[in-house]
């Protein structure tokens, strides 16, 4: 009888079997094979599938490398991008999105090869054409499929070893019991025979375990028989004993369920079984590639993510351990020498320090070890930020500001404990003063400044987060005022310089109203205000500074703050004599955007003071481009004719100014569009027909020119309408309308209100409203009038008589009017020299003929010029199928005349016709130049003499 149907097994051993013979079964039920045995019972995860098919393409991807079959590995790459492509989502969901290290190990690889392989171009001529085409493809495509992975490439790049390849990494299966598969390994016999050792085995889902497995609850399998021996074979007496349920060891249950009955959901109790009690035997192993949720089953330790015994805790002193200074420092040296490295727990070194802190003051080891632990910690919780660009954690940033005071605290209390970046490490004194200790506390501050400025960056303005964070700021003024204190004990003018521009940073841009109280004698005279404080530290800072860019950030800093308190003349004057327009472009961005935000509040000061022409020029440079935002880093603003790059945009954001230092850029602009208005207007006014007219201002210009184009424009909504309306007003002469665009209730609200004290400034600009009416209105209607009386221009735009008189008298001493002040009648007389309107037009339209017939002739000279200077056979507008019906051995004589007699001497006169024709020309046209002088001359006598007449019967 068959030892298949009486033992189960289907060993080829040669142990034999004494069981007795049974009953023969039913052949149809046991003829089928092994192999679909096995197919039958395996049942494979998702997971399974996905890792496998990357394994077995990645295999096949080496291979190729191997004999460099190009195409090859290019075929096996696209399968690769389309497996992971479909592996993707039980990547995300078992490893958190992770990439696996076999992925990972094999890109690395494969970049390589790919740089080797171009690299060498010796062996890439002797590739062959397919071999060295898909080569190119191949890098080409890696490269944009490899940015996906920069970061996993920088890690396996940095630590190599931290990939390295294991099978059972590479095909992870939790679910099917791969810690029951190495207990397998462990306690398989040793005496197996050797042929059988080498045999091949299938794929198997459920092992069968040895006796003393407390957990088993495998199934059987053909496929074990064959590690088995012949003892194993002969305990099954029938084929149910071999399949029944194994009994669980110290138990009493038998366990005899048979196969059948074991439905799927019996298999997956029995499996998550035995998975937590195998949990509980074996010790946790730590695998990056496993998803966290399998590391927080029961039994598992979870464990911080460090793989190295850099970042555990360090032991502390031994209990018989006597805590002295030499103690502590060495402790602390030995922290401190894990810092910067790549495995280092920041936050467990940060508590460490903490408690050593605690021991050096439980033990009263001095004030010098305590600032020096103190000063680690900021150092410590600084580094605990890996991202430069980006802001620290809010709890890391209190806890910063805490150690901070503490530190200064202790620094100023003890004046003998010297804290310099000048000191080396081989000559720090803790045990006797004076205490000197290397490190640099306005460094550290410094940092802490700039860790501020990203804070209030990374919130959103309009937010109440940023308003708690802005009220920090006092804290962190407090803290450099502190250091302030601590640097000049220290006599350092560098220094001085340097933590003097902090506080100015933090102080030029506030208003201080007690500046203008004092200015009005409304408190008393020795109130020290902020405009005080800015002229002594800016002193300093320009007696002692050795360098170009901390003076020339002191200059525009204070010239910002005196303009921000009106002290126009002053801020006037330090930027005549500071010549900084000239070489600021030489200067660093983040100056650069000082000068900018420096010219624009010096622009509102001198229209706060009236000069309209000052702010006009100090706004047209920030206005003229179209992007002011930009320029006073405020804002990014999209470009049209490039995109920015994401380095370019990342730069560009740490630039940004916080958002309650930005200047209000409606305001900005209003201000610019009201200026260009005032000085605009009564020069296109004064300068009507004059073709050669400049513009004063372009934008302001455009908008202008952008309304009249308009076929229907309605009532003003925006404040560029506005102004653009009260400019349309103001060139007929219209104040009152014109004053009424620009000073409303809308407008107050959205500009005007922004302003300290806005009704003053409002009376201002009626008040220069009225008078550019009134000169508008004289350079429109003086050629209608032949006298005017000052009372009624007084009257019109609601001026007192004497500024009527000054303006006009201002006009004619300026030649702007021709006309002169009778002083018994209060008149205007009017010189009439100016022409009239249809005069001026046919001046005008003159004046453009001319300039276009002269432009013709030099054209026309030009064509005849290029004419006599080509070849002999080229002819002035010769027909191409006249050309091409020429006889090439005719004589050219012949040619010219034939071609002038058939196209009338049309462009094939010869050189002598044209050249006679050429001189007619200029003798024509410089007749007509005679006839127009002749008429110039006799207009300007004409007019003499008119104004002769007029000035004879004024007389």
């Amino acid at each position: 009888m068959s030892r298949f149907f009486a033992g189960g097994s289907d060993s080829d051993s040669d142990s034999s079997s004494d069981s007795e013979p049974v009953i023969r079964q039913q052949v149809a039920q046991f003829t089928f094979s092994d192999e679909e045995e096995d197919v039958k019972r395996v049942v494979r995860s998702k997971k399974e599938k996905r890792y496998e098919d990357l394994t077995n393409i990645i295999k096949s991807i080496r291979n190729h490398k191997k004999i460099k079959d190009m195409s090859s590995v290019l075929t096996s790459f696209e399968e690769f991008m389309r497996a992971y492509t479909k592996a993707l989502p039980v990547v995300m969901k078992e490893e958190n999105g992770i990439t696996p290290r076999i992925v990972v190990r094999a890109l690395a690889e494969l970049e390589d090869f790919i740089n080797e392989s171009w690299d060498d171009k010796d062996n890439r001529k002797n590739l062959s054409k397919n071999n060295n085409k898909a080569l190119g493809t191949l890098r080409q495509k890696f490269r944009k499929y490899i940015k996906d992975f920069e970061s996993d490439m920088k890690r396996f790049r940095a630590a190599p070893e931290d990939f390295a390849e294991e099978e059972d990494d590479d095909e992870r299966d939790d679910e099917k019991g791969s810690d029951e598969e190495e207990e397998e390994k462990i306690v398989v016999p040793v005496d197996v025979p050797k042929a059988v050792s080498f045999k091949k085995e299938p794929e198997k889902v459920k092992p069968v375990k040895p006796a003393d497995d407390s957990d088993s609850s495998d199934w059987g399998s053909d496929s074990d028989s064959d590690s088995t021996s012949s003892d194993e074979d002969a305990k099954y007496t029938s084929i149910r004993d071999r399949f029944l349920k194994k009994p669980e060891k110290g138990t009493d249950e038998a366990a005899s369920v048979p196969a059948g009955a074991v439905g799927d959901d019996a298999l997956k109790k029995e499996k998550k079984k035995k998975i937590e009690t195998l949990s509980k035997k074996k010790k946790p192993k730590h695998d990056e590639m496993f998803d966290e949720n399998e590391e927080e089953e029961e039994g598992w330790k979870v464990v911080n993510g460090t793989r190295s015994g850099a970042s555990e805790q360090p032991k502390m002193f031994a209990k018989d351990a006597e805590i002295d200074t030499k103690l502590v420092v060495n402790k602390l040296n030995e922290v401190m020498a894990a810092r910067g490295k790549k495995r280092t727990d920041r936050k467990m070194q940060i508590e460490f320090l903490r408690e050593l802190r605690t021991v050096a003051e439980t033990n009263n080891l001095g004030p010098a070890v305590a600032a020096k632990i103190r000063f680690n910690i900021v150092s410590a919780i600084f580094d605990y930020n890996p991202k430069v660009s980006g802001a620290m954690k809010l709890e890391h940033w209190s806890k910063l500001l805490e150690e901070i005071q503490e530190l200064l605290k202790l620094l100023l209390a003890h004046e003998d404990v010297h804290l310099s970046e000048s000191i080396l490490d081989e000559f720090e004194e803790y045990d006797t003063a004076p205490f000197k200790i290397r490190g640099c506390m306005l460094t550290a501050v410094e940092r802490l400044d700039d860790e501020f400025t990203k804070l209030l960056k990374e919130c959103d303005p309009h937010s109440n987060e940023y308003v708690d964070r802005l009220k920090d700021e006092v804290t962190v003024t407090n803290i450099i005022d502190q250091v302030v204190t601590y640097v000049e004990r220290l006599c350092n003018e560098m220094e001085i310089c340097r933590i003097y521009l902090r506080k100015i940073d933090h102080l030029y841009y506030k208003f201080d109203p007690n500046v203008l109280k004092k200015r009005k004698a409304q408190l008393p005279a020795n109130t020290v205000t902020s405009v005080e404080e800015m002229d002594k530290l800016c002193r300093y800072i320009y007696a002692k500074d050795q360098t170009d860019r901390l003076r020339t950030r002191a200059i525009l800093s204070h010239i910002f703050h005196h303009a921000l308190h009106d002290n126009w003349f002053q801020a006037r004057d330090l930027v005549l004599m500071s010549h900084l327009q000239e070489t600021i472009h030489h200067s660093d961005p983040a100056t650069q955007i000082l000068y900018n935000r420096m010219m624009a509040n010096l622009g509102l000061c001198a229209f706060r003071h009236g000069n309209i022409k000052d702010a006009h020029l100090c706004l047209v440079d920030l206005m003229m481009t179209g992007k002011p935002k930009e320029l006073l880093a405020q804002g990014l603003v999209p470009q049209r004719q490039h995109e920015r790059s994401l380095e370019q945009e990342k730069v560009e954001k740490q630039r940004q100014m916080p958002f309650h230092m930005h200047i209000n850029l409606e305001l900005l602009e209003c201000v610019y569009l009201v200026s260009a208005m005032l000085l605009e207007i009564p020069y296109m006014a004064a300068h009507e027909f004059d073709a050669r007219r400049r513009m004063i201002s372009k934008t302001f210009y455009q908008q202008l020119r952008s309304s009249e184009r308009q076929s229907l424009v309605g009532p003003p909504e925006s404040m560029r309408e506005h102004v653009v309306a009260a400019a349309k007003a103001m060139r007929h002469g219209d104040w009152n309308a014109c004053a009424n665009f620009i000073v409303n209730k809308k407008m107050n609200v959205k500009v005007w209100d922004l302003f300290y004290e806005a009704n003053r400034v409002r009376e201002m600009m009626v008040k220069f409203i009225k008078e550019e009416a009134l000169r508008t209105y004289l350079f429109t209607y003086s050629n209608v009038f032949a006298s005017i009386s000052v009372p009624h221009l007084a009257d019109m735009f609601k001026l007192a008589k004497s500024k009527v008189h000054s303006v006009i008298s201002k006009m004619i001493i300026n030649e702007e009017l021709m006309a002169s002040l009778d002083d018994p009648t209060e008149t205007i007389v009017m010189h009439r020299s100016e022409p009239s309107r249809l005069q001026a037009l046919s001046m005008q339209l003159a004046d453009k003929v001319t300039n276009l017939v002269d432009a013709n002739e030099r054209i026309f000279e030009m064509k005849q010029g290029n004419f006599f200077q080509r070849g002999g056979n080229q002819g002035y507008n010769r027909d191409r199928q006249n050309y091409r019906n020429q006889n090439q051995n005719q004589n050219w004589n012949n040619n010219r005349r034939q071609d002038n007699r058939n196209r009338g001497n049309r462009g094939n006169q010869n050189r002598g016709e044209g050249r006679d024709q050429r001189d007619h020309h200029r003798e024509h046209h410089r007749e007509q130049r005679e006839h127009r002088e002749h008429q110039r001359e006799f207009r300007e006598q004409r007019d003499h003499m008119r104004n002769v007449e007029y000035q004879s019967k004024a007389e």
